[in-house]
């Protein structure tokens, strides 16, 4: 069958998985996907197998989809939990399920790379390969339009639409320049949550992946888990993955350090790729005033705005972003379910809810900060 699939990126060159990425999706290229695997990130660990799906030509591989076999939906950032429950009640199986998606990373791309024709042909062929290795279904988060072109193509597919927040780059001179386009109480308020971090003596640093010692590599790791060890979890990535990142894919690697009396604190791990900001990890050892703004929000605005980058994605959910200048995005997932029923109850579900999702972005645009022109 040309529709193949590998329990490993390491056995297809990173080149030849490159070839098929579209220009400026870091978060899909061979490096970030094979350090999240090579550091046991992913795997029997943490839930999420490897089952990548390929389709194949002349002996080359002209389409991929990067995916994963899973026993429960944690890490994702579309949540079907919900479903899962109600076919428990039901009797019927939920999991395991195919996921198409860039693990712990709700960042919008491409989800079917290479050859449209041949995209299209490993879609259509994906039901079929879903029932030989007892999948309940596929479900593939945070898609680009030409995913959308495909998939609309295909029979069966649950379209879900969900909201971010996204901060663009309007030709701004500098931070003032932005702070000129909001409202005077906003724009006062900013101001003030800047100074309070100022008045506690701390300071900013920025390094490239490739500038970052092991030691350091240690301190932003520290943080990162310590996001989840203050709710009582597990941290989904090992330290390991920050090394081989460094290591694979520094050059779309930006981390700000926040130091006080020159002993780093606090920081913010952050992925460039084509004219985008993307905010990824943040974490601190202790708590100060307003200093999430700031490391998360502020410092990536006056980097985006420096670098001339058009859109600053800072991650999932968040609606006090809203109030800083973060506009509501659409987002889109695909759902394909093979129980016949529970297609059904899911599609009914999906059309009331597009309908709340829709009024909610309606509503978050009445809070944005920016002057009525």
């Amino acid at each position: 069958m040309p529709l193949t699939s590998l329990t490993h990126l390491a056995e297809i060159d990173a080149n030849e998985w490159d070839s098929l990425v579209p220009a400026g999706q870091p978060f899909l290229s061979h490096g970030f996907l094979s350090s999240l695997e090579d550091s046991g990130s992913l795997g029997p660990r943490s839930g999420w197998r490897p089952h990548h799906l390929f389709w194949r030509e002349d002996g080359r591989y002209v389409a991929a989809m990067p995916g994963y076999r899973k026993q429960h939906s944690y890490g994702e950032y579309v949540f079907d939990q919900a479903w899962a429950e109600a076919c428990a009640r039901a009797g019927i199986d939920y999991y395991p399920k195919w996921l198409g998606a860039v693990p712990f990373s709700p960042v919008t791309g491409s989800r079917i790379l290479g050859n449209a024709t041949a995209a299209a042909q490993l879609l259509e062929h994906l039901p079929a390969h879903l029932a030989e290795q007892g999948l309940t279904g596929a479900h593939i988060n945070f898609t680009d339009t030409r995913d959308a072109g495909l998939l609309t193509a295909q029979p069966h597919w649950l379209r879900r639409l969900g909201c971010q927040y996204h901060w663009f780059n309007r030709g701004y001179r500098d931070f003032q320049d932005f702070l000129d386009t909001l409202t005077s109480r906003k724009r006062k308020q900013i101001r003030k949550e800047r100074a309070q971090v100022a008045e506690q003596g701390i300071e900013f640093e920025w390094l490239g992946g490739g500038d970052v010692s092991e030691a350091q590599w240690d301190f932003i790791y520290a943080c990162y888990a310590n996001t989840y060890a203050i709710r009582g979890q597990l941290p989904y990535l090992t330290r390991l993955f920050f090394s081989l990142l460094g290591e694979r894919l520094p050059q779309a690697i930006r981390i700000v350090l926040a130091n006080q009396h020159q002993r780093p604190v606090a920081m913010a791990l952050s992925l460039t790729g084509g004219d985008t900001f993307y905010g990824r990890y943040w974490g601190c050892l202790a708590e100060f005033d307003r200093l999430h703004f700031e490391t998360c929000f502020y410092q990536g605005i006056d980097y985006a705005i420096a670098q001339g980058l058009a859109r600053f994605d800072a991650g999932a959910q968040g609606e006090h972003k809203l109030i800083r200048g973060f506009e509501p995005v659409p987002t889109d997932s695909w759902h394909y379910l093979r129980h016949p029923g529970l297609r059904q109850a899911v599609a009914d579900f999906l059309v009331q809810e597009r309908d709340g999702v829709r009024t909610w972005m309606d509503e978050a645009r009445l809070s944005l900060p920016y002057r009525q022109t």
